[in-house]
């Protein structure tokens, strides 16, 4: 969106917030509510945070099995490597010690 375009909604967007309310209808039911945003109220046994979670979990793009499956091998073989190479470390710190400060 260029420049200009981005100016003139914005000032649209603030021609309608100031506009005031029509007499019949009430000021805090004249604006709209933001699309997607369902008003809700939380109950005893769901509380609104919890349905919000469940709303946010719903918008997450899950990974397919084959996807899991791997970089679950990605990151067993990484560990892997990592561990050798530290106890590569290890065992040469271990016997670099023996050698020169036990003796």
């Amino acid at each position: 969106m260029g420049r200009a375009a981005r100016r003139q909604q914005e000032r649209a967007e603030r021609r309608q917030r100031t506009q005031p309310a029509p007499r019949g209808i009430p000021a805090a039911t004249a604006a709209p509510t933001p699309a997607g945003v369902a008003q809700r109220r939380g109950s005893l046994l769901k509380p609104r945070w919890v349905m919000d979670i469940i709303s946010e979990l719903r918008k997450v793009t899950w990974p397919s099995r084959a996807e899991t499956m791997h970089l679950t091998l990605v990151v067993i073989v990484v560990s892997l490597i990592f561990g050798v190479i530290l106890g590569g470390a290890d065992l040469i710190f271990s016997w670099i010690v023996e050698q020169t400060i036990l003796r």
